[in-house]
């Protein structure tokens, strides 16, 4: 599918997205299911938004955070998703170089920027479970925003940083990339360059991302776990319990799935697809529903919301008057 001639990566003016390595008959099949994940993160995640913003019950800083968990699931999936659909109708499956550039470099950021996000999110849970009194006090509308415009800034040098490591290689392989959207370990496969020093710095750099994230929500699980069974009711442990486990399963699916991908040997690069497959794609589209179906003031919410637009529509007729 690649181009076999040697350049360096000023004369690479494009890419090629190899995608699942499947036949043609299966092409409809694959598209139908992207198209069907696709809509559901875009209903699940806006409609996760629409119910934040519009239901001033919740208007606290756990459904504060979880807002901009639905907003970056929504943006780093829309990085993906429709080019990989439109590749399973276009025969060359090209993307510029420009393109593959901008696409690795958001969905970096957005990707990091939610392991960052997920974390405060974890701290979030500690105060409110460890110290209920001070809640209002230690998670201020200030400190919320700081947090999150700290996740957003992290993504961004990360990305940065990642971005620029990247695409300063020299190309002189295939330009086919085996994969169904711009990544490092793919990209990395078609340069010349001793990649020794590359994968040094870009796993120190994974290390300082990922590690503070994953320390601060194992710790913070740990005094919760600690605090909840100091509680000697059992409604009182399920309650609190109730309220993490959402957290929990969203960061197990994340970081099970990242995890997954960068342990696989590059020998199998297609079970390194179905890994970026869960985090890029099937996590966006369960977050919101691990969210809604968990929490009752969601739901609540969503109820409220629902009869609202179902009065707004009632073009039934009004009772008649009886004198």
């Amino acid at each position: 599918m690649g181009d076999r001639g040697t350049s360096n990566h000023s004369g690479v003016t494009d890419f090629i997205l190899v995608g699942f390595r499947v036949g043609p008959e299966l092409h409809i099949l694959l598209f139908l299911l992207f198209l069907f994940v696709y809509a559901m993160i875009l209903l699940g995640n806006i409609g996760m938004m629409t119910i934040i913003m519009t239901d001033p019950r919740l208007n606290t800083p756990m459904y504060f955070f979880l807002g901009n968990l639905s907003f970056i699931d929504l943006f780093y999936s829309s990085v993906v998703a429709p080019k990989a659909m439109s590749n399973f109708w276009i025969e060359s499956k090209s993307i510029s170089f420009a393109g593959c550039v901008t696409q690795f470099f958001l969905f970096t950021l957005f990707i990091v920027a939610e392991g960052f996000l997920l974390a405060a999110m974890a701290y979030d849970r500690f105060i409110a479970i460890c110290n209920p009194l001070l809640y209002s006090v230690h998670m201020s509308t200030r400190l919320c925003a700081q947090l999150v415009a700290g996740s957003y800034f992290c993504g961004c040098i990360s990305s940065v940083l990642q971005t620029s490591m990247t695409f300063t290689l020299s190309f002189c392989a295939s330009r086919a990339i085996d994969h169904f959207y711009c990544d490092t370990r793919p990209i990395q496969r078609l340069s010349c360059t001793n990649l020794f020093v590359h994968k040094i710095v870009s796993f120190s750099l994974s290390s300082v991302i990922i590690l503070p994230t994953v320390i601060v929500i194992v710790v913070s699980y740990m005094y919760i776990v600690s605090t909840v069974l100091k509680i000697r009711s059992t409604e009182g442990r399920k309650k609190a319990f109730s309220t993490c486990s959402s957290h929990l399963g969203v960061v197990s699916v994340l970081y099970g799935a990242v995890f997954f991908m960068y342990l696989t040997p590059n020998r199998f690069p297609e079970l390194s697809k179905l890994a970026s497959l869960c985090y890029s794609l099937v996590t966006p589209m369960l977050n919101p529903l691990i969210y809604s179906l968990r929490n009752k003031d969601v739901k609540d919410a969503l109820s409220k919301l629902l009869d609202k637009k179902n009065h707004l529509f009632d073009f039934s007729p009004a009772p008649p008057v009886v004198f």
